[in-house]
């Protein structure tokens, strides 16, 4: 993916001006992975296995984690979707519903 799309896409971008920030997931941290950012971004990487170290927690790289993903979930499910299609509408409805001031 990151091959196919993405490098292709920073073409469009100066990417002296671009940093990258990388969540600590295993799966996100393959060697090769690592590598093509590594030089994709040089010294512009934040990631476990990067030159800026990803702190571990960090409500400030990871604000999402501290709010909007519980306050999605929590009124998602409130009614008990029981279906696919279901679900998928209300995933819809409260994204949608997100203003910029609760971020």
């Amino acid at each position: 993916m990151i091959t196919n799309f993405f490098i292709p896409e920073l073409n469009n971008h100066d990417v002296q001006e671009l940093w990258f920030q990388q969540g600590g997931a295993t799966c996100h941290t393959a060697r090769a992975t690592i590598d093509l950012l590594k030089d994709t971004f040089g010294d512009r990487l934040i990631s476990r296995f990067g030159p800026v170290n990803w702190p571990p927690r960090s409500c400030d790289l990871t604000p999402l984690d501290y709010f909007l993903w519980g306050y999605v979930k929590s009124l998602v499910y409130a009614d008990k979707p029981q279906t696919l299609d279901h679900l998928e509408d209300n995933i819809r409805r409260v994204i949608a519903d997100i203003r910029p001031q609760m971020l």
